[in-house]
């Protein structure tokens, strides 16, 4: 670290030095001594520092560069021992790795860690960026398709019971709901089940019986028409046969308050 300061102090007396104007010979010359005072201090501390290294290289004995040797060829041992903390592991990357560049690729999500080991050697490591919460809560494709699908002939409590039968969860970790269904249809744009075929709406009835809606209800609520729903507070389906059809027009025909009106025809 003092040989880092040292060299930042060289090169910034070294700028302030060639930005100085030549005619005043005063402080060019002020600033030459300075820089020249900077690089003598760099160059005592590198001499220093090689002098440590050297001092420390040949003091090692063959039994300390053994156990040194064993210790690396051994390092996941020492890196995950319990007595291991992680000042000492922040002490064993600063002697192992001399930087690290990091840099995105073309691929989404993936960055690359570009290791340069202390002993030269370099290293390129892809690394998976993790997913913020809109991707994490996000269902695949495939997912979704199996929905549409389900979705032509089944309703959603139908399509929650088969994904809870098969021990499917939704996207944040609970079991599936209706209300989870019908927010993957409308975010999807998948439609619900379609009436059958045949069926009719409220609105549909009262104009092919000439009765008002307030009529049509009446006969649902007395359970002379049957009808069916996609979702809970969905349209009605009704299917009429043969046999309700004669009902209600016997039904009409024989109530004193109910006037049927004819239908419009339409060329």
């Amino acid at each position: 670290m003092r040989i880092e300061r040292a060299r930042y102090e060289a090169e910034l007396a070294e700028r302030r030095y060639e930005a100085v104007d030549p005619a005043n010979r005063l402080i060019a010359a002020t600033l030459e001594t300075r820089w020249n005072d900077a690089l003598q201090r760099l160059h005592d501390l590198e001499a220093e520092l090689a002098a440590f290294e050297h001092k420390t290289m040949r003091a090692v004995t063959a039994e300390q560069k053994r156990q040194i040797l064993a210790l690396a060829q051994n390092f996941p041992r020492l890196w995950s021992a319990p007595t291991t903390t992680a000042r000492d592991r922040k002490r064993i990357l600063r002697l192992l790795v001399r930087d690290i560049t990091v840099t995105r690729g073309p691929e989404p999500k993936i960055v690359r860690l570009h290791v340069r080991w202390q002993g030269g050697e370099t290293e390129i490591l892809p690394l998976r960026l993790p997913q913020n919460r809109a991707e994490a809560i996000r269902y695949p494709e495939a997912f979704v398709a199996r929905i549409r699908g389900l979705s032509i002939d089944h309703l959603d409590g139908d399509i929650v019971a088969l994904l809870r039968a098969e021990g499917q969860r939704s996207a944040t970790g609970k079991p599936f709901t209706v209300g989870a269904i019908r927010w993957i249809r409308y975010k999807h744009r998948i439609s619900a089940p379609k009436p059958p075929a045949g069926s009719l709406s409220v609105r549909q009835v009262g104009e092919r019986y000439g009765v008002s809606l307030w009529v049509v209800h009446y006969w649902i609520a007395r359970g002379i028409i049957s009808p069916t729903r996609s979702r809970p507070k969905g349209p009605y389906a009704i299917t009429i046969d043969a046999a309700l059809d004669q009902r209600l027009r016997t039904w009409i025909a024989k109530s004193g308050h109910l006037h049927p009106t004819p239908p419009t025809l339409t060329a």
